[in-house]
């Protein structure tokens, strides 16, 4: 397994040599590395799709996707069936002879791409397997990945397609490749033409947590503690049409696993027919809430909407009762959803439901933030969830717009984190103790308020901002990333989520780095490298590099002009730059498309004077220097021992040179300098004389750049009256060698330099912080700084170690204790 990662390495790594040495023209004298260079010969070309400036063009166009759908939820078996009718709107200026859907289910089949390509990733101590490694070598299995193994060995995975037709039910020929389904249309589809299809469709409910998924269901064994009961959470489980685009034609890119959505925008209206006693929650409003909410519910549901605290629609209590009802039959539950890019849903007894609504103004002017959770998420959830999604629509919007939907969702289930429109499913509960209460530690608070800011912020990017998530996954999870930890900072600076730049610098001068614009399914680590790194670039372009005035105003541009639209990162990296108005192509390419790091040495500092010409300063200052240098040691031991020199034994023997030193002036070096000072114009003896009056310092510093990533120099000083001085030397002074470069500072007569240090306060993702002092400083060891980051209580730190896997993708499930 290590020599197949060394080799995927090697591969990834020798493919991004060679892509970014063929973008580059081939020097044949000198090694001029331009880091400089514009990123426009490496992004498509502009035209009247998407242009130049990073917006959507005169001709811009995407496709539109309607679903009627008709689901029923089989609570004992566990499993859907649903029909659907499909309106194919081709915006595009193109025929199309066949639809290509997305049949995510059939990830988990045998067969499958993902299942088959899987690589085993490590081993545990916990199950002892019957297969061998060498000769004596006992191979070990983690008991998730038996449970896993087990779990879909014994049920039947995938799809089962029962029917494509047309609206007349004449059959429709369709073929399953893999993952996905092609079904070939009776006629070309025409440009500005639309076209209906209906599906009939089943399959069986993953169980969550056996199988790792984004979505299924969650069983509450019958026990003293628990209910028998399910939580069911429903994504990726319809048929979904894939996205068109002007870029890419059809997405049919394989679902892997890591790899998320890409769709297209429409209109949903959807019926799930469920046991009477659920309750559920799903992307759009309620249209039926009469049929299926009690008096109390609605008049509950109507105060919440002008509530300052939210509102419990369904009570603790009456979910408790819920869990042991007896009430057969079933309700159906009609949504429906405009203007959204997918659909997902929730359906359990256990639920409690609370309500708030949120008066945001502008063209949407309510919103009615909601929480759903069973008696395990408890006070947390009470607390927490629906305080957090007010939270963070109230900071997204103010970075990009108003939030259009009219509810925002926070649904308590096994999944760690996982978003949809208008919906997000969260994992953090409370803790059982022994005396049959349950509270939450400091890391479940500080998870659940992170995971709710993360997942509801996904509305923003991608939900709203539709880039493709298959392929860029940094363009929403970086994005978002970037947001929720403003938004996570607003909340309570304390609040660690792993976004600031001493998050991502083990990552960045790690081995198993690979560019951030790498495709999803082949990053090495997905956490780092889509969340964290982006996240931490963009956080220095704001706070560092263009300050947040022009940062927030060119970020708003770049969300307001995507709203609703597919962006690519071409159309990011160019609307920042138009619209901050500053060249960012060195950023971008060093951010997104290398794997070097920040790593900025001050190697040196030399002090010089200004030489006059003039013999009488310049031999005066000379002497000075001489004077001040340490006496060898031989001759200071000479004069402790007593020894007297043979000067000191003859000074009756001395003659003009014993009188005078090298440094004293001759006429004749005076005369020389008067007859040169006179010839300089009469702005140069100006100006010279006023550099003798100022007698300034002149110190010239060494830099050199190890990382290779070229970034702004922040450099303190400390002068020896105690003073302090902060300056941003911009990234431009690297453009004619990345490698060393040499500044001139100059300081006034009474600021004589003692230190100086670059990226003092770990601003910049700097890798090493030894380097960065002159003098040298002794520097506390990672121990100490570990400590430290104890003292702090780091939350994101205590997940990972809960749940190595999280640190791949903190989207995926947390394990609980």
């Amino acid at each position: 397994m290590r020599a197949y990662r060394q080799l995927l390495l090697l591969v990834l790594t020798s493919s991004v040599i060679f892509s970014s040495l063929a973008s580059e023209i081939v020097q044949s004298k000198g090694h001029f590395d331009d880091k400089f260079r514009q990123l426009e010969e490496s992004l498509p070309t502009p035209n009247d799709y998407r242009n130049a400036a990073g917006e959507p063009g005169k001709d811009y166009w995407q496709q539109q996707v309607d679903y009627q759908i008709k689901v029923t939820l089989d609570e004992q078996q566990r499993s859907i069936s649903g029909e659907q009718v499909i309106t194919y709107h081709n915006n595009s200026p193109y025929t199309l002879k066949y639809l290509w859907l997305q049949l995510e289910q059939n990830r988990f089949k045998s067969d499958s791409i993902a299942e088959r390509s899987a690589t085993f990733t490590g081993v545990d101590d916990s199950v002892n397997a019957s297969n061998t490694y060498g000769d004596n070598a006992f191979a070990k299995i983690d008991l998730h990945t038996l449970r896993r193994q087990q779990f879909l060995a014994d049920n039947e995975m995938g799809y089962r397609i029962n029917g494509v037709t047309d609206t007349s039910n004449k059959p429709l020929k369709y073929t399953i490749v893999g993952a996905q389904m092609r079904v070939d249309l009776p006629q070309p589809l025409k440009a500005k033409n639309t076209t209906k299809l209906k599906i009939s469709y089943a399959y069986n409910i993953l169980e969550e947590d056996a199988v790792g998924a984004r979505s299924g269901y969650e069983h509450f064994p019958d026990d003293e503690r628990e209910d028998g009961n399910d939580i069911f959470l429903l994504a990726q489980w319809f048929p979904r049409v894939a996205s068109y685009s002007d870029y890419e034609a059809w997405h049919n890119k394989e679902f892997l696993g890591s790899g998320e959505f890409t769709l297209e925008f429409g209109n949903y209206d959807v019926s799930m027919t469920v046991p009477s006693d659920h309750i559920v929650t799903a992307t759009g409003v309620l249209q039926n809430s009469k049929k299926v909410l009690s008096s109390q519910q609605l008049q509950r549901l109507d105060k919440a909407k002008t509530a300052d605290k939210p509102v419990f629609i369904v009570s603790a209590d009456e979910a408790l009762a819920n869990e042991s009802s007896t009430e057969k039959g079933t309700k159906t539950w009609h949504f429906k959803a405009e203007n959204v890019r997918d659909f997902a849903w929730a359906s359990s007894r256990k639920f409690i439901w609370d309500a708030q609504g949120y008066q945001q103004g502008g063209s949407n002017p309510q919103v009615m933030a909601m929480s759903f959770y069973p008696k395990e998420g408890g006070e947390l959830w009470q607390r927490y969830s629906t305080a957090s999604i007010i939270h963070t629509l109230k900071v997204y919007s103010r970075f990009t717009f108003d939030y259009p939907y009219p509810t925002a969702n926070s649904v308590n289930g096994p999944v760690g984190g996982m978003e949809y429109p208008m919906i997000s499913f969260n994992g953090p509960r409370t803790i059982w103790h022994d005396d049959e209460s349950r509270t939450y530690t400091l890391s479940e608070k500080q998870f659940l308020i992170g995971v709710v800011i993360h997942e509801v912020g996904h509305n923003y990017f991608p939900m709203i901002v539709n880039s493709d998530e298959r392929q860029w996954t940094w363009m929403d999870e970086g994005l978002n990333s970037f947001l929720d930890g403003i938004a996570t900072r607003e909340w309570d600076p304390n609040l660690s989520w792993g976004r600031e730049p001493s998050d991502v610098l083990e990552y960045m001068k790690s081995n198993v780095q690979v560019p951030v614009m790498t495709q999803s399914d082949s990053v090495l680590q997905l956490g780092p490298n889509a969340y964290i790194k982006p996240a931490v670039a963009l956080n220095i372009l704001r706070e560092v590099v263009l300050g947040r005035e022009l940062f927030d105003f060119a970020f708003q541009e770049y969300s307001r002009r995507w709203m609703n639209k597919r962006p690519t990162p071409s159309d990011f990296f160019r609307t920042m730059e138009e619209a901050s108005g500053v060249d960012l192509d060195w950023f971008f390419r060093g951010w997104f498309y290398t794997t070097d790091h920040v790593d900025i040495s001050l190697d040196r500092i030399y002090k010089l004077r200004l030489d006059t010409n003039n013999p009488d300063i310049d031999f005066e200052r000379r002497r000075q220097a001489y004077q001040e240098k340490p006496m060898p040691l031989s001759v200071k031991h000479n004069q402790q021992s007593g020894q007297k020199t043979w000067v000191e034994l003859n000074a009756d023997n001395t003659d003009y040179h014993d009188q005078h030193d090298q440094f004293s002036v001759t006429n004749k070096q005076r005369n020389k300098y008067n007859k040169k000072h006179a010839e300089l114009d009469p702005w140069e003896q100006q100006a010279l004389a006023r550099a003798l009056k100022e007698d300034k310092n002149y110190y010239v510093f060494n830099f050199s750049n190890l990382g290779g990533l070229v970034m702004p120099i922040l450099l303190d000083l400390t002068f020896e009256n105690g003073d302090t001085e902060s300056m941003m030397i911009p990234a431009e002074i690297w453009r004619r060698s990345p490698f060393e470069v040499n500044k001139l500072i100059v300081t006034d007569k009474d600021k004589i330099l003692v230190s100086a240090v670059v990226d003092r306060r770990g601003e910049t993702a700097d890798v090493d912080i030894e380097n960065n002092y002159y003098p040298r400083q002794i520097i506390p060891s990672r121990i100490e700084a570990f400590k430290e980051e104890e003292r702090k209580g780091n939350k994101y730190r205590d997940i990972m170690h809960d749940n190595k896997e999280a640190l791949k993708d903190p989207d995926i499930k947390v394990k609980k204790k």
